[in-house]
C-alpha cells in the first residue's frame, strides 16, 4: 500500500499492484483481512469500525476481529429508481440525511413526489434494519474517535456520502473510509468529505461494478447478516469471559 498524493483533500491509500484489476479478492472476508493489514497502525487507537449493511458487514467483521476494535453499524440505504431496485438515485440514513444524485434525478424526470414516495419506502426499511441488525441500540459516542466507515465497495458513492454526513455530526476526531474497491471518480468526489480513504483496488476503467473485484460475490440476505453479527457477538463474549 502507498499513499497517493494529489489535489484531493483526503489522503488516498491504494495498492498500485491492484489498480484496474478484477477478481483480486476471494470474497468479502478476504477483502476485510486485506484491509485489516493496511490498518495495523490503528490497533490500540481510539477508533471504531462502522459497517454499512449488508455487504459491508463481513468486511468490517474481519477488520474488527483482526484489529480488536469495537464495531457498530451505520443504517443507510440507497434510494432505488422506480421499477429498478438494483440502481439508485441517491441515499438516505436512518436519521434522515438524504443525498440525491441531481443529474440522475433530472435525467429520470423524477418529481418531488416521486422522490418522496421512494424515500418513504426506504425509511421503513431503515427502521426494520435498525431493529433487526442493531436491536435499536443507542448510537455509540463518536466524539474524539477515529471513525472507520466500511463497505464492500463504492459505486456512485452517495450511500457513503450520507454516512459521512451522519458521522460528522457526532464530532469524531477524523473520518476514514475503508473499502476494497471503488472507481477513482467516486473517490475524488468523496475526498472533500473525509480525512482518509483506503481503497486497495482503485479502477479508472469506463465500466465499474463492485462485484468484479471478487471471485465469489453475491447479495447477502438479512438472515445471513444477522447470523454473522450473532456469531461475532458470541465470539467476543467468549473471548472476554476466557
Amino acid at each position: 500500500m502507498i499513499t497517493t498524493l494529489g489535489i484531493m483533500t483526503a489522503t488516498i491509500i491504494e495498492d498500485p499492484a491492484l489498480r484496474n484489476k478484477a477478481g483480486v479478492f476471494k470474497d468479502r472476508d478476504d477483502a476485510g483481512n486485506y484491509l485489516a493489514e493496511a490498518f495495523e497502525n490503528f490497533r490500540g487507537k481510539n477508533a471504531i469500525i462502522l459497517a454499512i449493511p449488508s455487504g459491508g458487514v463481513p468486511v468490517a467483521l474481519a477488520m474488527a476481529s483482526h484489529l480488536d476494535l469495537p464495531l457498530d453499524l451505520l443504517i443507510i440505504r440507497k434510494i432505488p429508481i422506480p421499477g429498478n431496485t438494483e440502481a439508485g438515485f441517491g441515499a438516505i440514513s436512518l436519521e434522515g440525511d438524504m443525498i440525491l444524485n441531481d443529474p440522475m434525478v433530472k435525467a429520470l424526470g423524477l418529481s418531488k413526489e416521486d422522490i418522496e414516495d421512494q424515500a418513504e419506502i426506504v425509511r421503513d426499511e431503515l427502521k426494520a434494519r435498525n431493529h433487526l441488525f442493531r436491536e435499536d441500540r443507542p448510537w455509540p459516542d463518536l466524539k474524539g474517535k477515529i471513525a472507520i466507515l466500511v463497505d464492500d465497495g463504492l459505486a456512485s458513492g452517495y450511500t457513503m456520502m450520507a454516512a459521512s454526513r451522519m458521522v460528522r455530526r457526532r464530532e469524531p476526531a477524523s473520518i476514514v473510509i475503508a473499502v476494497p474497491t471503488a472507481p477513482m471518480s467516486t473517490i475524488e468526489m468523496l475526498s472533500d468529505y473525509v480525512d482518509m480513504i483506503v481503497c486497495p483496488n482503485i479502477r479508472t476503467t469506463s465500466y465499474f461494478a463492485v462485484a468484479d473485484a471478487y471471485q465469489n460475490w453475491y447479495d447477502l440476505s438479512r438472515e445471513e447478516v444477522v447470523k454473522m453479527l450473532q456469531d461475532y457477538k458470541r465470539s467476543e463474549e467468549t473471548g472476554k469471559s476466557g
